[in-house]
């Protein structure tokens, strides 16, 4: 039988007695030979890597961005028209903006490869008749395994014996219960949550023993056609790069057009030398491109990440930080990110009293049990006391404390470790009682819906029982309450089904308790669960993260969809939404939330309308949940999408940010995404989305800065030429002006903060390209005057000779640039309002640059090196006092466009 054979036959629906036939072995297993030959046509039982990438990989990828070609075509031209030194420098700096790429995303690697589990997965196996442990990476189709409670499942197995099985298999479905197995066959459209009949490899077994046959291997699993399906996904360059790809092609367009120009005025209006004028106008073609720009936006980005990871998020895509900024739908899981993926006992129902309270969530042992305010006293509550007796001892689930990262973990079914945590609430220690001693232990039966335990108390026997709570009313006789045992008559039995059914509505999970003294000789639970005294029953929920409701707030505000897709249920679903905010309305549920199958009976149109306004989907498959992401991301949103198991990592990968987990997160979905959150909380999505702003802002603020200083040096030499007048600075000044001042200048900028609350902001529009019509009248202002200035200072030095001239000219632009860093801090706002020198990085970038200025002026040696003429003091001071004029052109600028309203309202009051 072939691979693809084996990974298409629909073995839940075939008869466990037939699975053998199909898969051609036996009930004593397969031979040594057998299993040789079969892995040699099925491979190993191992997923392949495909989210690993090598050093050299992501080193060659930081060349690709347009931006770096522009300048790898004006070190080219440099090199060709023989400035050598200009070349080296351009290639310098490509070189260093790709070292910081690197860096950053080698670190990230890393990172997630420590993530990762590395110690080997062993499997119980029948082989030549015999029960041996191997690697699972050994196992074949064909194959007998053993699986017991707490075990890995090594491989997809149809099951062939099941003892009270139940699996967790929230990594591959979304199911964040456990899920009972029995060995019966299903209709062949059952989908994969539902096969009660088969196991998946990377799911747990919650409790229970079970066998089953393997039936497929490695990536013939479910798991594995997943991770198959990753490599067909293709994902589009990341928001930043179209953005850079997009600055790249103006900046090329702006040195082009800017040195035509000159070759049109030198040739045809100053009758100058051909090979004169070819020299000047490639001099302004490598000129006019800001050659520190990738290197400065590199700076910013790894500044972003740096940011981002004292806040808990690991960006593996270096571009990945702005994406975030420009997000506008979030989709999420709901499992461990809005909630806490620890299910809490949150309520108690005892006949004849009032709803009980419980506090405290999670794992953690902790809380008090209060009714109308007021804390109970569990040892003066004889019913309650009774309660967590059960709750503790009717139980194989194990909750201990985590030295390493000192917090409290489950091993075993959810359900039983929220009862067992209730238990120790009330001071019910099992390991500490000398009154109690367990006899027997019946696992849950998936057929009568309950479990029990056989305990001797105080030298009676008490068969201890907990279940649904259909089953054990109907099987109960009589009720305990605080004042003793009562009749379980007409009236407390509606009591307690109209609390059942008031629970349900708001999704919680509930299991009723009971027991019965003196139960005999018992060997079956079947037998001996009528005339049960009932106990009460418990309300539990997967309680949401802290700040989960705030967080979906914030994006609200700040213009962010949230949606929830998950594979649970869709009652749990909407409870889910509604406690955290996603859900504002108490509508019906068909106006609110989805199914799959739902959703795929809709057309397309239908499709798209209910993709655009309906905010929860439940019971998704990985197929619909790429296919929201991709019905969306055509209507133009920016995607970020959340998830933690195996079915998120195709959607994971197609988002423009795919967000996966660090703690509770598969390596399947690690690998698929751009970004991993350390502590698994959504409200660390909202902290990078704010971050991911900044980061934008700074982007285009070091953008602009660069850019205006380029629009300036451009106007002053064409306006120059224009006049008839020589080049007022040289190739080697301009180079040394948007290298060393601007880059420095630049690169403190690039730490500048976040100002005001970014999360009240629309997110920016993911089509607005970093140089835009908004801001091109304050570039073009600035640049203007900027390029006046210096051709007025340079024509009134120039009878003093060219080099005072070129001097003059050369300072002033340089004060000019640090005066412009100011206006580049917010665009918006005053720097006066955000603080003069409330950023320590530009008032120390700016020292730095005065002090590297008066050494080109006074320095001998660097003096004679450029060209330049000494300068007097006064000079220097009066050359800073006009150049200040951008300062306050900018700040006017800003005063108009963005306070009209508190102008115009000053003015009518005259």
């Amino acid at each position: 039988m072939s691979a693809d054979h084996t990974a298409k036959t629909p073995w839940h629906h075939i008869a466990a007695e037939q699975v053998f036939r199909k898969l051609r072995t036996t009930a004593l297993g397969l031979t040594d030979r057998e299993a040789e030959d079969r892995r040699a046509r099925y491979g190993r039982n191992e997923l392949r890597e495909a989210g690993k990438r090598s050093w050299i990989s992501i080193f060659g990828k930081q060349f690709g961005s347009l931006l770096v070609i522009v300048l790898f075509i004006a070190a080219i031209i440099s090199q060709l028209s023989g400035n050598t030194i200009d070349t080296y420098i351009i290639l310098s700096v490509i070189f260093l903006n790709a070292c910081i790429g690197f860096a950053q995303e080698w670190r990230a690697e890393k990172a997630v490869a420590s993530l990762k589990t590395s110690l080997p997965l062993w499997a119980k196996v029948l082989r030549n008749g015999k029960k041996e442990t191997l690697l699972s990476r050994e196992l074949v189709p064909g194959d007998i395994i053993f699986l017991e409670e707490g075990d890995q499942v090594p491989a997809d197995a149809r099951l062939i014996e099941t003892r009270n099985v139940r699996t967790i298999e929230a990594a591959l479905t979304g199911e964040s219960l456990s899920t009972g197995k029995d060995i019966l066959p299903l209709p062949a459209e059952t989908i994969l949550p539902e096969r009660k009949n088969m196991v998946y490899k990377g799911t747990f077994l919650a409790s229970g023993y079970a066998v089953g046959v393997v039936t497929a291997t490695g990536m013939n699993t479910a798991i594995g056609n997943i991770a198959g399906t990753l490599q067909s996904i293709r994902t589009s360059r990341t928001n930043f790069q179209k953005k850079t790809d997009i600055l790249g092609k103006q900046m090329a367009l702006l040195s082009v057009t800017s040195a035509v120009c000159l070759f049109v005025i030198m040739y045809f209006f100053r009758d100058t030398n051909l090979s004169d004028v070819f020299i000047t106008a490639i001099a302004i073609l490598v000129a006019a491109i800001p050659e520190g720009l990738p290197a400065v936006l590199s700076i910013v980005l790894a500044i972003g990440i740096r940011r981002m990871s004292k806040r808990k998020v690991i960006v593996r895509e270096f571009t990945a930080t702005e994406t975030l900024g420009a997000v506008t739908t979030i989709i999420t899981d709901k499992t461990g990110t809005l909630t806490q993926n620890s299910l809490t006992v949150q309520k108690i129902g005892i006949p004849d009293e009032e709803d009980i309270h419980v506090t405290g969530e999670g794992w953690f042992p902790a809380g008090n049990f209060v009714r109308d305010g007021y804390i109970l006293d569990v040892n003066h509550l004889p019913a309650l006391q009774q309660f967590l007796q059960i709750a503790g001892w009717c139980n194989n689930a194990e909750v201990y404390h985590d030295n390493e990262k000192n917090t409290y973990k489950l091993m075993g079914d959810s359900t039983e470790g929220a009862l067992l945590v209730l238990a120790r609430k009330g001071g019910v220690f099992t390991n500490r009682e000398d009154t109690i001693k367990k006899l027997d232990d019946y696992p849950f039966n998936s057929i009568h819906k309950m479990r029990a335990t056989l305990v001797e108390k105080n030298g009676k026997k008490q068969l201890l029982v907990i279940g649904a709570p259909e089953q054990i009313l109907e099987k109960s006789t009589r009720a305990l309450t605080n004042k003793g045992v009562i009749d379980m008559d007409t009236e407390h039995r509606q009591f307690i089904s109209r609390k059942i059914e008031h629970w349900s509505d708001h999704a919680m999970r509930i299991v009723a308790l009971a027991y019965r003294d003196e139960p005999g000789d018992l060997l079956r639970i079947n037998k001996d669960t009528g005339s049960l005294t009932f106990v009460g029953i418990s309300g539990m929920t997967d309680p949401p993260r802290p700040g989960a409701k705030s967080s979906v707030a914030r994006c609200r505000q700040a213009g962010i969809r949230v949606i929830m897709a998950t594979g649970d249920h869709i009652n749990t679903a909407i409870a889910v939404a509604r406690s955290t905010g996603i859900l504002e309305t108490m509508s019906k549920r068909e106006n609110i939330a989805l199914t799959e199958t739902q959703l795929s009976a809709l057309d397309e149109r239908e499709f798209e309308k209910a993709v655009l306004n309906i905010n929860v989907f439940a019971r998704l498959t990985p197929h619909m949940k790429l296919r929201i992401a991709s019905t969306l991301q055509q209507k133009g949103e920016l995607i970020a999408m959340t998830g933690d198991g195996v079915n998120d990592a195709p959607a994971l990968k197609k988002a423009d940010v795919g967000i996966a987990m660090g703690i509770m997160g598969t390596d399947v979905a690690r690998d698929a995404a751009k970004i991993i959150l350390a502590d698994d909380n959504f409200s660390t999505i909202v902290n990078a989305i704010e971050e991911g702003r900044i980061v934008f802002n700074n982007a285009r603020n070091t953008s602009f800065y660069l850019v205006t200083t380029n629009l300036a040096e451009i106007a002053t030499l064409i306006s120059a030429l224009a006049m008839g007048m020589p080049l007022p600075l040289t190739a080697t000044q301009i180079l040394w002006l948007n290298l060393i001042t601007d880059g420095t200048e630049d690169m403190a900028l690039a730490t500048e903060k976040g100002h005001g609350d970014l999360l009240r902001e629309k997110p920016v529009n993911p089509r607005e390209n970093i140089l835009n019509k908004s801001i091109l009248p304050f570039l073009f202002i600035n640049a203007v005057l900027m390029a006046i200035v210096t051709l007025l200072v340079f024509t009134y030095y120039l009878p003093e000779g060219l080099p005072k001239a070129r001097t003059a000219a050369f300072v002033v632009m340089s004060f000019y640039q640090f005066y412009n860093v100011f206006n580049m801090r917010a665009l918006k706002l005053s720097v006066f309002t955000i603080g003069v020198f409330s950023n320590k990085y530009i008032n120390a970038a700016l020292v730095f640059s005065i002090l590297i200025l008066l050494c080109l002026i006074e320095v001998p040696f660097l003096r004679k090196l450029f060209d330049f003429q000494q300068l007097s003091f006064y000079e220097f001071i009066f050359f800073g006092v006009i150049s200040s004029s951008v300062l306050w052109m900018g700040e006017l600028y800003k005063y108009l466009r963005y306070n009209k309203k508190l102008l115009l309202w000053k003015f009518s009051r005259y």
